[in-house]
């Protein structure tokens, strides 16, 4: 299945794409697309209905992030070795692991604002994954189990915060509509295989990343397994596992995103986002 959020910030409904590509309200089935909604109960509830008995929605709504409330969002750094090359960073021994603020999370196509002193805002096409059942110290065989689909992320990156503010990550990836999340949630049952999807990104038209899951240095059962020794992994939660080579600071010369640029990416079978980006108000660099 591919379930959507459809509406107005803060006024999203629960939709669901069928496979004409239409899409329908999910409103009388669930009152949302959250951690409650995506247990292995509610969504073989959801994909026993007929989606042709579901009223089509009229014209083209925004979409909003798929899930609401987002518990927590685990980012995975460095997981693709040609990316670790391209930034001079040894290969990891270990999953590296950081906290993307959920503030940051928008929807597929709203706006990225450059934030107030940026001077190298930059992207990141990765996979993300949706956990759906309760994950604590599981093993990897077992990992997949507990995940409820997965999602296309756009983990923008601002790297001057992220390398000279302390060294700290989460400083330079938490920024406001730094997270856009979707268009869809992807259930399982439509990615027999996450390590075999074909992954891109564009700014204004020229293709900077062309990937593929299938070199994940960890792959995502692995991921899951690793995460839930160190944290609960809670339904809702997103793991977002790592990007591949093409970043902007991997260029030679550099190159960051400015006002007016725009951000389109998307993963086989998971769609596509587009994203406008915008000067911060007030913030003379980005005017």
């Amino acid at each position: 299945m591919k379930l959507v959020r459809y509406g107005a910030p803060r006024e999203e409904k629960p939709g669901l794409i069928d496979e004409a590509g239409t899409l329908r309200d999910l409103s009388s089935i669930i009152n949302d697309i959250d951690g409650q909604a995506l247990g292995r109960d509610v969504l073989t509830r959801i994909a026993a209905i007929d989606p042709h008995t579901l009223p089509p929605v009229a014209g083209q709504p925004r979409y909003g992030t798929p899930i609401a409330h987002v518990g927590k969002m685990i980012c995975v750094g460095m997981n693709y070795a040609e990316h670790a090359a391209e930034t001079n960073t040894p290969v990891p021994e270990q999953p590296v692991l950081f906290m993307k603020a959920t503030s940051a999370i928008i929807g597929p196509n709203d706006d990225v604002i450059i934030p107030q002193g940026s001077a190298k805002t930059d992207w990141e096409v990765e996979l993300g994954v949706v956990i759906g059942e309760t994950a604590r110290s599981v093993s990897v065989e077992n990992a997949l189990a507990h995940v409820a689909g997965y999602l296309v992320v756009n983990d923008l990156s601002e790297r001057t915060f992220q390398f000279d503010h302390g060294g700290q990550w989460v400083k330079g990836k938490s920024c406001d509509t730094f997270g856009p999340l979707g268009p869809c949630l992807v259930t399982t049952d439509e990615v027999p295989d996450p390590q075999n999807l074909h992954l891109w990104l564009e700014v204004n038209g020229h293709r900077y990343q062309n990937g593929h899951t299938r070199t994940m240095i960890f792959n995502v059962a692995t991921l899951v397994s690793h995460i839930s020794r160190y944290m609960t992994l809670l339904p809702g939660d997103v793991i977002s596992t790592g990007t591949p080579s093409g970043v902007g600071l991997g260029q030679k010369p550099q190159i960051y995103l400015r006002p007016g640029d725009v951000i389109e990416l998307g993963i086989d079978g998971l769609g596509r986002q587009r994203q406008q980006v915008r000067a911060h108000i007030g913030d003379d660099h980005a005017a």
